[in-house]
């Protein structure tokens, strides 16, 4: 079980984050930003007949002036990392390289999670 709470240091623009877990099964946690800053944290886990899977979302909460009736409004945006290991194999190390790969994919300059939702591919 990771620690709760779950401690991220800032990173520019993004402020230090401590996710204190809400809700806790066998299937995985729910997590809030205690500092207040909109934040959210999902982890599921699931066995299938092909593998298992790993999901890991964070999620923003934030109030916006909608643009067409100048109300103001929470709106949600989030972001989901999936981990689906077949059930033979991969050991942990393969596992861990390959989510290393995509992370260090997603970084890379000639990437950047700033290119990919500009549609870029």
């Amino acid at each position: 079980m990771l620690p709760d709470p779950v401690t991220v240091a800032a990173r520019a623009p993004t402020p230090s984050l401590v996710f204190t877990m809400i809700k806790q099964d066998g299937y995985g946690s729910e997590r809030v930003d205690a500092g207040g800053n909109g934040y959210a944290m999902t982890i599921n886990h699931s066995k299938g007949k092909n593998g298992n899977r790993h999901y890991v979302q964070i999620k923003q909460t934030k109030n916006v002036t909608n643009p067409y009736s100048l109300l103001v409004q929470a709106a949600d945006a989030s972001c989901s990392f999936s981990i689906s290991r077949p059930a033979i194999g991969f050991t942990d190390a393969d596992i861990v390289a390959l989510v290393s790969a995509l992370v260090d994919f997603l970084q890379d300059s000639e990437v950047t999670p700033a290119k990919l939702i500009q549609f870029q591919s």
